[in-house]
């Protein structure tokens, strides 16, 4: 794995934009780590005592959600149920680009940071608010936690197999789909905001990008009326598509959502004459036989090792590959070659493997300037910023306001 050093003097192509983050746990940070990663100041704003939840979320004692998701942003500790730590954060946002928050929808306005105040006296301000439903609706005030939204959205339900329960997924995919389509939305705010010279207020859900990712559900249903069941690890849509254990007990993964893939599959098995079988001449067909299609491709896998069957299918060009864990993953060349992961210094285990930045700008890429921080580690920097000098921010520490 290549190692890689923080370098505090990169800048990216969004350098120049500071971000205030209010949120916690996934949905927030997995946006701004895409703008910090590219250069913007993204400064996580922690409620005392504890700060963000994720810190408590790791392995063996190691925060390590925490120093992935939040590598590249400072951290300011304040006190937001004290009216002089609001009065920081509102002083704040007076020079800040973008506010992301993830509280109950009016939890904002409770503060005394409604949109509207902040907006009149920072115009330019983009705030990003991120809810489990959004902030209109029937469960505009309903916990929205990632699980009840893999649930609700429909996901779940297409998820697992058709004689065992729906399978929400084990990572946090809704929150991780909402801050991906959080990113795009705020770039896309700021770019209108830098012709028009106003910010705006983002509603983003954890519900709708989910929902935009499970595709043309609605439609399929407006259409057939009828519900899709689970197929496991097949495909309501194309044939063969499936995982299948080799001979030395390992998986191949295999696609052939087209008509020519799914001939080169019937080739290589052995049974290139299938194609002219009405029961799987057309993808339509394969679909419907979707069984016996597996259990003929399912049955020359099961004769051959990963690599032999693996070797086969690449000389035939067949859209063909291994099934890994972690462990393999982190093994294989390519992913070596292309860094996919890196290795950067950690104080706690000395190297931490994480996610390499992405995508790959060519002229202006992202970087690693400077690991997670610790709570509160920047709260000189941020306040004396504010012209708050060394005896203010003293006093504010001996009142609590400030960690």
């Amino acid at each position: 794995m290549h190692p890689i050093a923080f370098d505090p003097t990169l800048r990216g192509p969004l350098a120049g934009l500071r971000v205030l983050d209010m949120t916690r746990l996934i949905a927030g940070n997995m946006l701004s780590l895409q703008l910090a990663d590219f250069g913007a100041e993204v400064v996580k704003v922690e409620a005392l005592p504890h700060g963000d939840p994720l810190r408590a979320w790791g392995s063996r004692g190691v925060p390590t959600y925490w120093k992935t998701y939040c590598r590249n942003k400072k951290s300011l500790s304040v006190n937001l149920r004290e009216q002089d730590g609001v009065d920081l954060l509102r002083r704040l946002c007076a020079g800040a680009d973008v506010l992301i928050e993830n509280m109950i929808p009016g939890r904002l306005e409770q503060m005394g940071l409604n949109p509207e105040a902040l907006m009149a006296e920072n115009p330019r301000l983009v705030i990003v608010r991120i809810s489990g439903f959004g902030q209109t609706g029937p469960y505009r005030e309903k916990p929205g936690f990632g699980t009840l939204i893999e649930a609700m959205s429909g996901f779940a339900a297409r998820n697992g197999f058709p004689d065992r329960e729906p399978l929400v997924p084990p990572m946090a995919l809704a929150d991780m789909m909402a801050g991906l389509s959080g990113a795009f939305a705020t770039l896309a705010a700021l770019r209108e905001r830098d012709a028009s010279g106003r910010g705006q207020v983002l509603d983003l859900s954890l519900l709708e990008p989910l929902v935009t990712a499970l595709g043309a559900e609605s439609a399929d249903y407006a259409v057939s009326k009828q519900v899709k069941p689970r197929v496991g690890n097949g495909s309501n849509t194309s044939a063969p598509r499936n995982v299948y254990p080799t001979a030395d007990g390992n998986w191949v993964a295999l696609s052939a959502s087209i008509q020519s893939m799914a001939e080169r599959v019937f080739a290589v098995v052995g049974c290139p004459e299938l194609v002219a079988d009405p029961r799987f001449a057309t993808n339509a067909d394969r679909v419907a036989h979707r069984e016996e299609v597996d259990s003929i491709v399912g049955g020359w896998v099961a004769q051959r090792t990963l690599d032999e069957a693996l070797r086969l299918f690449g000389e035939a060009g067949v859209t063909a590959g291994p099934v890994y864990d972690i462990a393999q993953f982190l093994q294989d060349e390519h992913v070596i070659e292309r860094e996919v992961v890196v290795e950067v210094p950690d104080a706690d285990v000395g190297g931490l493997p994480m996610q390499n930045v992405n995508p790959r700008l060519s002229r202006t890429p992202g970087g690693f300037r400077y690991p997670a921080p610790a709570l509160g580690q920047h709260n000189d920097e941020l306040l004396g910023g504010l012209g708050i000098n060394a005896d203010g921010l003293a006093a504010l520490r001996a009142r609590g306001v400030i960690g």
